[in-house]
Protein backbone atom coordinates (compact mmCIF):
# COMPACT_ATOMS: atom_id res chain seq x y z
CA UNK A 1 0.00 0.00 0.00
CA UNK A 2 3.05 2.53 0.70
CA UNK A 3 4.35 1.59 -2.49
CA UNK A 4 1.36 2.20 -4.18
CA UNK A 5 0.31 5.74 -2.34
CA UNK A 6 3.60 7.09 -3.01
CA UNK A 7 3.21 5.93 -6.98
CA UNK A 8 -0.25 7.52 -6.68
CA UNK A 9 1.41 10.29 -5.43
CA UNK A 10 4.19 10.46 -8.26
CA UNK A 11 1.90 9.41 -10.95
CA UNK A 12 -1.91 9.64 -10.48
CA UNK A 13 -2.66 8.49 -14.10
CA UNK A 14 -0.66 5.22 -13.96
CA UNK A 15 -2.56 4.76 -10.28
CA UNK A 16 -5.39 5.04 -12.34
CA UNK A 17 -4.18 2.62 -14.93
CA UNK A 18 -3.51 0.14 -12.45
CA UNK A 19 -7.05 0.33 -10.80
CA UNK A 20 -8.81 0.14 -13.62
CA UNK A 21 -6.99 -2.93 -14.66
CA UNK A 22 -7.28 -4.51 -11.33
CA UNK A 23 -11.37 -3.29 -11.82
CA UNK A 24 -11.33 -4.94 -15.55
CA UNK A 25 -9.86 -8.19 -13.59
CA UNK A 26 -12.45 -8.60 -11.06
CA UNK A 27 -15.32 -8.30 -13.48
CA UNK A 28 -13.46 -11.08 -16.22
CA UNK A 29 -13.09 -13.40 -13.35
CA UNK A 30 -16.72 -12.25 -12.03
CA UNK A 31 -18.10 -13.15 -15.55
CA UNK A 32 -16.31 -16.57 -15.79
CA UNK A 33 -17.38 -17.58 -12.63
CA UNK A 34 -21.00 -17.02 -13.72
CA UNK A 35 -20.49 -18.87 -17.12
CA UNK A 36 -18.85 -21.88 -14.90
CA UNK A 37 -22.38 -21.80 -12.89
CA UNK A 38 -24.03 -21.84 -15.99
CA UNK A 39 -22.09 -24.92 -17.28
CA UNK A 40 -22.41 -26.71 -14.35
CA UNK A 41 -26.06 -26.31 -14.31
CA UNK A 42 -26.22 -27.48 -18.02
CA UNK A 43 -24.40 -30.54 -17.08
CA UNK A 44 -26.38 -31.43 -14.06
CA UNK A 45 -29.25 -31.25 -16.42
CA UNK A 46 -28.40 -33.16 -19.21
CA UNK A 47 -27.06 -36.15 -16.20
CA UNK A 48 -30.30 -35.26 -14.61
CA UNK A 49 -31.70 -36.30 -18.35
CA UNK A 50 -29.21 -39.30 -18.95
CA UNK A 51 -30.60 -40.93 -16.14
CA UNK A 52 -33.46 -40.89 -17.11
CA UNK A 53 -32.66 -42.74 -20.44
CA UNK A 54 -32.94 -46.38 -18.34
CA UNK A 55 -31.96 -49.90 -19.47
CA UNK A 56 -34.60 -51.83 -20.21
CA UNK A 57 -33.14 -54.40 -22.68
CA UNK A 58 -34.22 -57.21 -19.82
CA UNK A 59 -38.14 -55.75 -19.81
CA UNK A 60 -40.34 -52.88 -19.91
CA UNK A 61 -41.89 -51.59 -16.65
CA UNK A 62 -45.85 -50.69 -17.60
CA UNK A 63 -47.84 -49.22 -15.31
CA UNK A 64 -51.74 -48.25 -15.85
CA UNK A 65 -53.56 -46.11 -13.50
CA UNK A 66 -57.57 -45.41 -13.81
CA UNK A 67 -58.24 -41.61 -13.27
CA UNK A 68 -62.75 -41.45 -12.96
CA UNK A 69 -62.22 -37.92 -14.64
CA UNK A 70 -59.63 -35.99 -16.39
CA UNK A 71 -61.61 -32.36 -17.25
CA UNK A 72 -59.16 -30.54 -15.06
CA UNK A 73 -57.11 -29.19 -17.82
CA UNK A 74 -53.86 -28.62 -15.13
CA UNK A 75 -54.00 -31.74 -13.68
CA UNK A 76 -54.26 -33.44 -17.26
CA UNK A 77 -51.39 -31.12 -18.31
CA UNK A 78 -49.36 -31.89 -15.66
CA UNK A 79 -49.84 -36.42 -15.96
CA UNK A 80 -48.82 -35.69 -19.60
CA UNK A 81 -45.51 -33.02 -19.19
CA UNK A 82 -44.28 -35.37 -16.17
CA UNK A 83 -44.64 -38.09 -18.40
CA UNK A 84 -42.70 -36.83 -21.45
CA UNK A 85 -39.88 -35.52 -19.67
CA UNK A 86 -39.12 -38.63 -17.20
CA UNK A 87 -38.50 -39.63 -21.44
CA UNK A 88 -41.44 -42.57 -20.73
CA UNK A 89 -43.72 -44.05 -23.49
CA UNK A 90 -47.23 -44.94 -23.43
CA UNK A 91 -50.91 -43.37 -23.84
CA UNK A 92 -53.34 -41.58 -21.54
CA UNK A 93 -56.89 -42.30 -23.16
CA UNK A 94 -59.53 -40.28 -22.18
CA UNK A 95 -63.38 -41.17 -21.98
CA UNK A 96 -66.42 -39.33 -20.74
CA UNK A 97 -67.03 -42.21 -17.96
CA UNK A 98 -63.40 -43.52 -17.16
CA UNK A 99 -59.71 -42.18 -18.21
CA UNK A 100 -56.28 -44.65 -17.86
CA UNK A 101 -53.09 -43.84 -18.14
CA UNK A 102 -50.31 -46.47 -19.47
CA UNK A 103 -47.14 -45.63 -19.13
CA UNK A 104 -44.19 -47.96 -20.02
CA UNK A 105 -40.60 -47.40 -18.42
CA UNK A 106 -37.66 -48.45 -16.16
CA UNK A 107 -37.89 -48.86 -12.32
CA UNK A 108 -36.65 -44.90 -11.47
CA UNK A 109 -39.15 -43.35 -13.96
CA UNK A 110 -41.93 -45.52 -12.54
CA UNK A 111 -41.21 -45.04 -8.89
CA UNK A 112 -40.78 -40.98 -9.45
CA UNK A 113 -43.84 -41.17 -12.03
CA UNK A 114 -46.33 -43.23 -9.20
CA UNK A 115 -45.35 -40.25 -6.72
CA UNK A 116 -46.68 -37.89 -9.27
CA UNK A 117 -50.16 -39.84 -9.95
CA UNK A 118 -50.71 -41.07 -6.03
CA UNK A 119 -49.27 -38.26 -4.03
CA UNK A 120 -48.55 -35.23 -5.83
CA UNK A 121 -51.70 -34.33 -7.64
CA UNK A 122 -54.59 -33.70 -5.57
CA UNK A 123 -57.33 -35.35 -7.74
CA UNK A 124 -59.47 -35.77 -4.18
CA UNK A 125 -59.80 -31.91 -4.36
CA UNK A 126 -61.67 -31.55 -7.46
CA UNK A 127 -65.36 -32.77 -6.97
CA UNK A 128 -66.53 -34.26 -10.43
CA UNK A 129 -68.97 -32.00 -12.61
CA UNK A 130 -68.91 -29.24 -10.20
CA UNK A 131 -68.34 -26.15 -12.12
CA UNK A 132 -69.05 -22.88 -9.46
CA UNK A 133 -68.10 -21.97 -5.65
CA UNK A 134 -71.77 -21.92 -5.19
CA UNK A 135 -71.73 -25.70 -6.12
CA UNK A 136 -69.39 -27.16 -2.94
CA UNK A 137 -72.12 -28.01 -1.17
CA UNK A 138 -73.82 -30.32 -4.30
CA UNK A 139 -73.91 -33.43 -3.92
CA UNK A 140 -70.87 -35.36 -6.29
CA UNK A 141 -68.33 -37.71 -6.72
CA UNK A 142 -64.64 -37.11 -5.72
CA UNK A 143 -62.27 -37.73 -8.44
CA UNK A 144 -59.72 -40.11 -7.91
CA UNK A 145 -56.88 -41.63 -9.13
CA UNK A 146 -56.25 -46.01 -8.99
CA UNK A 147 -53.31 -48.13 -9.98
CA UNK A 148 -54.87 -50.61 -11.73
CA UNK A 149 -52.02 -52.94 -12.56
CA UNK A 150 -48.18 -52.86 -12.93
CA UNK A 151 -45.67 -55.11 -13.98
CA UNK A 152 -42.80 -56.47 -16.88
CA UNK A 153 -43.18 -56.73 -20.27
CA UNK A 154 -40.67 -57.81 -22.75
CA UNK A 155 -40.95 -54.52 -25.19
CA UNK A 156 -42.64 -51.11 -25.13
CA UNK A 157 -45.92 -51.47 -27.46
CA UNK A 158 -46.26 -47.06 -27.60
CA UNK A 159 -44.12 -44.27 -28.62
CA UNK A 160 -44.30 -40.69 -26.60
CA UNK A 161 -47.04 -40.42 -24.22
CA UNK A 162 -49.55 -38.74 -26.16
CA UNK A 163 -53.76 -38.39 -25.48
CA UNK A 164 -56.27 -39.88 -27.23
CA UNK A 165 -59.76 -38.93 -26.81
CA UNK A 166 -62.62 -41.45 -27.54
CA UNK A 167 -66.88 -41.34 -27.33
CA UNK A 168 -67.09 -44.65 -26.95
CA UNK A 169 -65.77 -47.75 -25.08
CA UNK A 170 -64.92 -49.64 -28.10
CA UNK A 171 -63.01 -47.26 -29.34
CA UNK A 172 -60.80 -47.07 -26.39
CA UNK A 173 -60.53 -50.96 -26.61
CA UNK A 174 -59.87 -51.08 -30.72
CA UNK A 175 -57.46 -48.27 -29.87
CA UNK A 176 -55.22 -50.10 -27.23
CA UNK A 177 -55.92 -53.29 -29.55
CA UNK A 178 -53.96 -51.74 -32.15
CA UNK A 179 -51.09 -51.48 -30.00
CA UNK A 180 -51.61 -55.22 -28.47
CA UNK A 181 -52.62 -54.47 -25.50
CA UNK A 182 -56.15 -54.33 -25.19
CA UNK A 183 -56.02 -56.45 -22.00
CA UNK A 184 -54.90 -53.34 -20.43
CA UNK A 185 -58.38 -51.49 -21.14
CA UNK A 186 -60.07 -54.62 -19.92
CA UNK A 187 -57.90 -54.89 -16.25
CA UNK A 188 -58.94 -51.24 -15.98
CA UNK A 189 -62.26 -51.00 -16.88
CA UNK A 190 -63.09 -54.24 -14.47
CA UNK A 191 -61.89 -51.91 -11.83
CA UNK A 192 -59.12 -54.29 -10.84
CA UNK A 193 -56.91 -51.81 -8.51
CA UNK A 194 -54.86 -52.56 -6.15
CA UNK A 195 -54.98 -49.40 -4.14
CA UNK A 196 -57.38 -47.43 -2.61
CA UNK A 197 -59.74 -50.24 -3.55
CA UNK A 198 -63.28 -49.44 -2.55
CA UNK A 199 -66.80 -47.40 -3.56
CA UNK A 200 -66.29 -44.03 -4.62
CA UNK A 201 -66.16 -41.17 -2.26
CA UNK A 202 -69.62 -39.09 -2.09
CA UNK A 203 -69.90 -35.58 -1.25
CA UNK A 204 -73.29 -34.92 0.62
Amino acid sequence: MRVLGSEAVQDPTKMEAHVRKQMAERQRKHEQDNLDRQLTSEQRSAKKIKKMHEDVSLGVHVTIYRVKSMAHPAKKFKVEMNAKQLQMTGVIVIHKDINIVIVEGGPKQQKFFKRVMLNRIKWEDEIIGQKKDADKNAEGERNRCDLVWEGLVKKRNFGEVRCKIVTLEKQARELLDKHNVAHYWDMAYSGAVLLQDGEEDKIL
